[in-house]
């Protein structure tokens, strides 16, 4: 017997570390998930204090090493060039062919390759087959007026040191029927680089100027002369009657100038592989600083260039031609009381820091904090948002660095020392940074493409901005193991492994099967909420056919028939939440459906972050609380103590927070005040994201909307 015995207590084998390491998180999933959420809301408000200055990463750059070859006499024959562009006699109904003239005129006489490109323009609407089309796909349609494309004048010239394999673009975005001062000075400033760079013999890249027509805007030019860069064009402007557009085609040539006939070619024209492009603005004056830099960089799908060329840009803008440079931000966010509490915190904890050890270099000045986090904020959201910020987005979709430089002035029409000295700085600046460009061997590689600016000169990397996301959705797995583990046990009396031996083997397959079809349940009702988040992602397609309806009514309309779409749904397949069913067990129901939701949340999260990393963030912080909080307010009424009274308060300001209009209604009533909410404002809102086939729109109606609409279902569980 004691032989038998000793057979019998055989020892365990103990799991490996890692096995109870994530058996002992599991178990205490309600504090992990507290203290995650917790610093993860903290390194959010910490960014701003952990931005780096920036730095050039590609030494081959070399900003500022060279002296500056513009002077006073291409400024000159840049102040010709306005003085003959207002001299002009156009009237009411000019379509600016004469500015075309002339500015061709300008470029053949610089020995530049001059080319005309014809477009049409794109209109967007919303189309669910073609949300992640290229611009190339869309087929203009075959009714098209002579009158309605508006017309690019572009000027190459050719490296003395090149071969021809690279280029780098200067883009004006220019209405040639009707101008204004900015805009002329823009190209005052383009033109006398151009010519500039037409004499120097250490240019190795081809020089691609581009005059933008901006009839129709100044993205809508630059996409076209993009896609028709890239790609042949088979469709479209081919179309198009060579006798009905006689009139037209006579911008090419002017009878009277056999020069600019002969240099001015038909087809269209073609550089090297671009390298990066500058857009250049003249913006109104400021009344703040003399001169002002403002620099955009955000694209599509928060897209950002290299950082290397916006630092070069900084560098050469403060300290060779003293420019304040800026970027945007949030100027609301600058009166906040809390966030300058927040700021003089760090501060002090800065100070400590240093006092203990002056080699610690955390913490900085509350002011410089509090405008960091609006700057970082306004960086945030305009990645998030997916929008382009100017027409350089055109380029990053052809993953082509550029950046949009918006200059503003106090310059005077009267004062002609002080334009001239503003056309010098402006011209300057262009040329030191496209002489370091010229630099480059390769393209834009060493530095860093996932980024958030905090100022011109600050930024905080991918490797810091992603420390808040792994800490709000880690619980998520861990919350979801636990439900799950807890459903089981519930299910089939299960603990440490062994079972209980009063169950007979009948008894556990039928408990089996109650648990596979409450989770079959679960899953069906989380399929279904989905199923009607893409039919509510797809009804603007529709309400958009509608005519003269104002923007409030299509708001209206959207909620109506996205209410009335998930009864239907309910009605075809059947409530998910019905309890008719004989083989479901109520107790731990609400937990398998919040398992499972959580579970469909942090797939979509982590999907969400390979496509934008902004709005990954952004959308954990609004969703994550709301999920892992999620409990039938029935169960915490009837407990009727302080703990669950204040998860119901929790919940229920969770769930406003987290409901999508009232989020951006919320958002926009901090950054811009309560007088400037309109019901039609978050129509106008969507459809912006619509239009120009952002990814959030898909995250919105596929993760955030079906995540509420389930968290809602549990807390109403039971009622």
């Amino acid at each position: 017997m004691a032989e038998k015995e000793e057979e019998t207590d055989i020892p365990k084998i103990k799991p490996r570390p890692i096995v109870r390491l994530g058996i002992f998180l599991i178990s205490h999933c309600v504090f992990v998930s507290v203290i995650c959420c917790t610093a993860g809301i903290l390194a959010l408000l910490l960014l701003p204090a952990l931005a780096k200055n920036t730095y050039i990463s590609e030494n081959a750059l070399m900003p500022g090493s060279a002296s500056s070859m513009l002077s006073n006499h291409d400024i000159s024959e840049a102040n010709k060039l306005v003085k003959d562009l207002s001299s002009l006699n156009l009237g009411p109904e000019d379509t600016g062919i004469e500015r075309r003239r002339l500015l061709a005129k300008y470029m053949s006489d610089l020995g530049a390759e001059v080319s005309y490109h014809k477009f049409h323009p794109q209109l967007n609407h919303f189309n669910p087959l073609q949300f992640f089309s290229s611009p190339e796909s869309r087929i203009i349609g075959e009714n098209i007026s002579c009158s309605s494309y508006g017309v690019n004048t572009v000027g190459i010239i050719r490296a003395p040191r090149g071969d021809g394999k690279e280029a780098i673009v200067l883009v004006t975005p220019y209405h040639f029927g009707k101008s204004d001062l900015n805009q002329t000075l823009s190209l005052s400033i383009a033109y006398s680089v151009f010519s500039l760079l037409n004499r120097v013999t250490w240019l190795a890249k081809d020089i691609i100027w581009l005059i933008a027509d901006s009839k129709y805007g100044e993205y809508v030019s630059v996409a076209n002369w993009l896609r028709d860069y890239h790609t042949p064009l088979f469709t479209g402007l081919a179309s198009l009657s060579a006798d009905a557009c006689a009139k037209a085609d006579n911008i090419y040539v002017s009878k009277e100038d056999s020069v600019v006939k002969r240099k001015v070619f038909d087809g269209f024209r073609r550089a090297g592989t671009m390298a990066a492009a500058l857009v250049l603005k003249v913006t109104d004056r400021n009344a703040q600083w003399d001169d002002t830099l403002s620099i955009f960089a955000e694209a599509s799908n928060g897209q950002m260039p290299n950082l290397d060329l916006i630092n070069i840009v900084n560098y050469l803008a403060v300290h060779r031609q003293g420019l304040h440079v800026k970027v945007q931000k949030f100027w609301s966010l600058l009166e906040l009381k809390w966030l300058e509490i927040i700021g003089n915190i760090f501060e002090s904890l800065g100070k400590v820091s240093r006092n203990l050890n002056p080699n610690w270099k955390f913490g900085v000045p509350a002011a410089d904090y509090v405008e960091g986090a609006a700057t970082l904020v306004s960086s945030l959201y305009n990645q998030a948002l997916g929008i382009p910020t100017g027409p350089h987005g055109a380029f990053r979709d052809f993953q082509v660095d550029a950046i949009t430089l918006e200059i503003s002035t106090k310059v005077s029409s009267n004062k002609k020392a002080r334009q001239n000295e503003f056309l010098l700085r402006g011209g300057r600046l262009i040329e030191g940074v496209i002489r370091s460009v010229n630099n480059l061997l390769e393209k834009f590689h060493q530095s860093f493409f996932l980024y958030l600016l905090t100022s011109p000169n600050k930024f905080v990397s991918v490797g810091v901005y992603m420390i808040p996301f792994a800490l709000l959705v880690a619980p998520l797995p861990l919350v979801s193991a636990s439900l799950y583990a807890e459903v089981n046990e519930l299910d089939l009396g299960m603990k440490n492994g062994k079972s209980s031996p009063s169950k007979s083997t009948a008894s556990k397959e039928m408990g089996i099967t109650f648990k596979s079809w409450k989770w079959l349940n679960a899953a069906k009702a989380v399929f279904v909420i989905h199923i009607w988040g893409a039919v509510v992602l797809l009804l603007p397609y529709f309400i958009c056919q509608i005519p003269d309806l104002s923007t409030a009514s299509s708001f209206i309309t959207w909620v109506l028939l996205s209410m009335l779409s998930l009864l239907i749904l309910y009605l075809i397949l059947g409530s998910p939440f019905s309890h008719a069913n004989a083989y479901q067990c109520h107790k731990g129901e609400w937990a398998i459906l919040k398992s499972v939701t959580i579970s469909a949340v942090f797939i979509g999260l982590l999907l969400m972050s390979v496509v934008n990393f902004a709005t990954a963030e952004i959308g954990a912080l609004l969703i994550v609380p709301m999920c892992l909080m999620a409990q039938p307010l029935k169960h915490d009424i009837g407990a009727a103590t302080s703990r669950s009274f204040f998860r119901v308060i929790c919940n229920l300001v969770l769930s406003f927070v987290a409901f999508p209009p009232a989020a951006f209604f919320m958002s926009k009533a901090i950054l811009e005040g309560c007088d400037s909410i309109n019901v039609g404002d978050f129509w106008n809102w969507v459809e912006s994201l619509w239009a120009w086939n952002s990814a959030s729109y898909i995250f919105i109606g596929m993760v955030h909307l079906p995540c509420w609409m389930l968290c809602m279902h549990i807390l109403l569980y039971s009622f």
